[in-house]
C-alpha cells in the first residue's frame, strides 16, 4: 500500500536557493527531529550526493524508538535542475511501523522573481496489510506535521544563504 501527503508553501528567495537548499545543505539542519522521529546527526558515503543514482548513509540521534546510529540510506532518483528532486529513503535500520521505503519529491515553480512555490510530497510504502490503517493515519497526521517543520527549517536555511555541502 502507498499513502501520499503533499504540503505547499511559498519561499521568497531565488529559485536556486529554493531548489538546492533542502538537498545540498547540511541535512542535520533540515531533519531536526520531532516526536518519535530522531534528529539526523550526519551522513557518510555522500561524496557524490546530489547526482541521480547516488546515495548516502544517514545517521540519527537516539530517541524513544531508535538507539541511535545509522538509520537509513537516501538515494537520488531524479534531479531536474531548479525544478524537481525525487529521492528514496530505504534500508531502514530500525522498525518503521511496517514501512519499506519513503519516496520524497521536492518541486519548485517560479511564480515571479524571488517568489517560489514549493510542493513537497512524500509517498510512504508499506507491506504489512494489518498495519495499513496505522500507516495511513501516521502519514496523514504525524508525517504531514513533520513535513511542515522541514519546510520551515529549509526556509530559514534558504533565507540565510546556508552554504551548500554538495554540488
Amino acid at each position: 500500500m502507498t499513502t501520499t501527503v503533499t504540503v505547499q508553501t511559498i519561499y521568497n528567495c531565488s529559485l536556486e536557493r529554493a531548489f538546492k537548499t533542502p538537498m545540498l545543505c547540511d541535512v542535520s539542519k533540515v531533519h531536526t527531529g520531532f516526536g518519535v522521529m530522531p534528529r539526523v546527526t550526519h551522513c557518510t558515503e555522500d561524496k557524490s550526493w546530489g547526482k541521480p543514482g547516488e546515495s548516502k548513509k544517514v545517521f540519527a540521534a537516539p530517541s524513544l524508538t531508535f538507539k541511535g546510529g545509522e538509520s537509513s540510506t537516501d538515494k537520488v532518483i531524479e534531479r531536474r535542475e531548479n525544478e524537481y528532486w525525487k529521492i528514496e529513503v530505504s534500508d531502514f535500520k530500525a522498525w518503521m511501523l511496517g514501512f519499506s521505503k519513503f519516496v520524497g519529491e521536492w518541486k519548485t515553480s517560479e511564480l515571479e522573481e524571488n517568489k517560489i512555490l514549493i510542493e513537497y510530497t512524500y509517498t510512504m510504502h508499506s507491506d504489512i496489510i494489518w498495519l495499513y490503517p496505522l500507516n495511513w493515519l501516521f502519514t496523514k497526521t504525524f508525517w504531514r506535521i513533520y513535513m511542515k517543520r522541514v519546510l520551515e527549517n529549509v526556509r530559514k536555511m534558504a533565507y540565510s544563504n546556508e552554504p551548500y555541502q554538495h554540488n
